[in-house]
């Protein structure tokens, strides 16, 4: 369980987020995916991370110090529509430049809707993960959405589509938000890598 949790700063670059030696666990998604939700049910606090419903809200590299010991990094959504191409080209080159020049960066949580069908965007970016070698695991969300045997079927084909090209899957989580569900698993998921980091070093 989470005992502290405090917002540290909104970073427009990476080379402008602090240069600490605190392990950090990023979380990112397509916009409204319902990311601030579940950083809110993790963390334990429910206006830590500002829930909008203006899909796209977070546009800058947002840490949060937990317990002291890790950075919680709440990363910029990517695919917003509403926003012009050049925009979504930075946020993009911002969010990716991030992953691959971050070394304190342990894991990767990939927010992925559970409620509709598997999105082309989501699979090509965990392909790149993949092809960058950057751990990360699979949250569902949106679970409390739709139809409990859709939201399944949706989950089942995501895990399909990505076995056409991996020979294994990464760790997945389901949660859902309103229902408190998952929040335990993801905590627990980062204790294991914490520890295992500690063991490394």
């Amino acid at each position: 369980m989470i005992q502290s949790a405090k917002f540290i700063g909104a970073f427009p670059k990476t080379d402008d987020c602090p240069q600490t030696d605190l392990p950090e666990f990023a979380f990112i998604g397509r916009s409204n995916v319902g990311k601030s939700s579940l950083i809110n049910l993790i963390t334990g606090r429910k206006e830590l991370a500002k829930v909008s419903q203006r899909p796209g809200k977070t546009q800058t590299i947002n840490l949060f110090l937990i317990d002291e010991k890790w950075h919680l990094v709440d990363l910029p959504g990517y695919g917003y529509a509403r926003v012009s191409k050049t925009t979504r080209e930075v946020f993009s080159k911002m969010i990716k430049f991030y992953i691959a020049n971050r070394p304190q960066l342990l894991s990767l949580f990939v927010l992925i809707d559970a409620s509709i069908p598997p999105q082309k965007m989501d699979i090509e970016f965990v392909e790149w993960l993949g092809e960058m070698r950057i751990p990360f695991a699979i949250l569902f969300t949106k679970m409390d959405k739709g139809k409990k045997l859709d939201n399944q079927s949706n989950i089942k084909k995501f895990k399909t589509k990505m076995l056409e090209k991996w020979t294994s899957l990464p760790p997945t989580i389901i949660t859902s938000a309103e229902k408190n569900r998952g929040g335990k698993e993801v905590i627990q998921y980062i204790q294991e890598c914490l520890q295992s980091n500690d063991d490394d070093e």
